[in-house]
C-alpha cells in the first residue's frame, strides 16, 4: 500500500511534457546558437581582420609585435619582415608577430614619458 502511494507520487512529480532526449536537446541548441554569436563569431571576424591587416603591411609602416618591440619596416618578405628598431639595429621578425599597425604620428600610451 505504501509503495503504490509512494509510486503514484513519483508519476506526479515528473514532468510528462518535456521527458526524453528531445525535451533536453532543445536548450542545448539554443545555447550552444547563443555561444556561437556572442563568442566564436566575433573572434572570426577579428581574426579575419588581423590577417588582412598582416597581409597589406607595407616598407615604411611603423608596427608594435607582440613581445612589445615597436620599429619602422625596412624590407618585407614573404614570411617575414625586417624591421628597424633603432639607428643601425634592424631585426627579422615573423609577419604573425605583428600585433597593430600604427598610424602616422600615433604614440602608445607611456611613449610620450620614454622619448623625454
Amino acid at each position: 500500500m505504501i509503495e503504490r502511494q509512494l509510486m503514484l507520487l513519483g508519476q506526479a512529480a515528473s514532468p510528462q511534457g518535456m521527458g526524453g532526449l528531445g525535451g533536453m536537446m532543445l536548450p542545448m541548441l539554443v545555447i550552444f546558437g547563443i555561444m556561437y554569436f556572442m563568442m566564436i563569431r566575433p573572434q572570426q571576424r577579428k581574426e579575419k581582420e588581423r590577417q588582412a591587416m598582416i597581409k597589406a603591411v607595407k616598407t615604411g609602416d611603423r608596427v608594435l609585435f607582440s613581445g612589445g618591440i615597436l620599429g619602422t619596416v625596412t624590407n618585407v618578405k614573404d614570411a617575414s619582415v625586417i624591421i628597424r628598431i633603432s639607428d643601425g639595429v634592424k631585426v627579422e621578425v615573423v609577419r604573425g608577430g605583428i600585433q597593430k599597425v600604427l598610424e602616422k604620428g600615433e604614440k602608445l600610451s607611456g611613449e610620450e614619458a620614454s622619448e623625454q
